[in-house]
């Protein structure tokens, strides 16, 4: 445990900042310290709710309450201002998914930790889901020998009255996208946490039965990486009434490992619980296919036994603070959110330039991400 206690404040106080907030208060060496809202009415009552206090600026805000951390909780397109702000005013900085719905904010951010010498981090609370680690060790073993074929798959319903329960969801200039920005990072960023980086990728988007929106409820996508694996992508917020995301992962020896992270329903921060534990759906390994049912069974009962809305993302904050207190690289850090980011424009540029796009990927200027 830390020597010290860590003053952590909140920029942002919409549904998913309720969940850091609980499990800010759930860690013994963490306090938190402030809170502020692009709308301050919201920061004082989120101030009041959890004893804490509201400032009218971040920067502000860092500097009075000696913050430590600041943990970014604004709507996508509005990660950038108070991300940078609290890294000039010398606060590491820890960014709800994705890091920004636009590779140029991703860079300014990044930036501005690198000269300010804080540490950036983006939130994927589900690497710490036992069975998402399982797979990720089961590879570095080399387990299933090489990695050389993967599938992400992430259907789902998002209704009419999801979208109008915030007025920026489902429009491009304030939420960004549609399901491959909202409700996809965290098995987008799985994959490429296990299958290295990427080449190219032929991608496509639609909006195939959410007409009062301007995003994508569905895309598809191939892709390849640079170790010269394949991947297929499929994400959807179009399938009722929410089915489950699957994440696989396939050998050169010809077994397969993988995970199904969500199942049930489709989990919305603030407003349901999630509905099904996590769990490893295929393990193929040569002398361990035996092992399924018992760690379904072990990952189920611990997964039960705790808040897992709250509990993941207090292992995630964890990290990133024994990150600061011992001057190491958080297991999320800021060029892995980044890489989210690039597969996503990646396959929003493929349906726009009707081509596959080779990686690494530029920020274009004035680049609208649906055109």
């Amino acid at each position: 445990m830390p020597e010290r206690i860590y003053n952590v404040s909140i920029a942002g106080c919409g549904k998913v900042a309720h969940l850091h907030a609980r499990a800010v208060q759930n860690i013994p060496y963490a306090r938190l310290t402030g809170v502020w809202s692009r709308t301050p009415e919201n920061a004082k009552e989120f101030a009041s709710l959890y004893k804490t206090q509201a400032y009218s600026g971040i920067s502000g805000m860092v500097k009075e309450s000696g913050t430590d951390l600041v943990i970014v909780c604004t709507p996508h397109p509005f990660h950038k201002h108070p991300a940078i702000e609290a890294a000039t005013a010398g606060s590491n900085v820890l960014v709800e998914k994705p890091l920004a719905s636009e590779l140029h904010d991703c860079d300014a951010i990044i930036d501005a930790c690198k000269v300010n010498k804080v540490k950036l981090g983006v939130i994927s609370q589900r690497r710490w889901y036992a069975p998402v680690r399982r797979v990720k060790q089961a590879i570095e073993d080399g387990k299933i020998g090489k990695p050389v074929l993967t599938t992400v798959t992430m259907l789902g319903w998002r209704d009419k009255a999801y979208y109008d329960s915030d007025e920026w969801r489902g429009k491009w200039k304030s939420e960004g996208g549609g399901v491959l920005v909202n409700q996809s990072p965290h098995q987008l960023d799985m994959m490429l946490w296990y299958m290295g980086d990427i080449d190219e990728v032929y991608g496509i988007w639609r909006n195939l039965n959410h007409p009062y929106i301007e995003v994508d409820d569905t895309a598809l996508a191939i892709v390849k990486f640079k170790s010269g694996a394949l991947g297929n992508i499929l994400v959807s917020n179009s399938q009722k009434p929410g089915i489950y995301g699957k994440v696989h992962v396939h050998g050169e020896n010809g077994s397969s490992v993988g995970v199904q992270t969500d199942g049930g329903a489709m989990f919305i921060a603030g407003m349901t619980g999630v509905a099904e534990p996590p769990v490893n759906d295929i393990w193929t390994i040569p002398g361990e296919e035996k092992m399924l049912e018992k760690m379904k069974r072990e990952d189920t009962e611990f997964f039960n036994s705790h808040d897992p809305m709250v509990y993941y993302m207090q292992c995630q904050i964890e990290d990133f603070i024994d990150a600061i207190g011992n001057n190491k690289d958080p297991l999320v850090e800021g060029e892995a959110g980044r890489k989210t980011v690039e597969l996503f424009t990646a396959i929003y540029r493929s349906t726009r330039d009707n081509s596959p796009v080779k990686f690494p990927l530029k920020p274009e200027s004035g680049f609208c991400q649906g055109t």
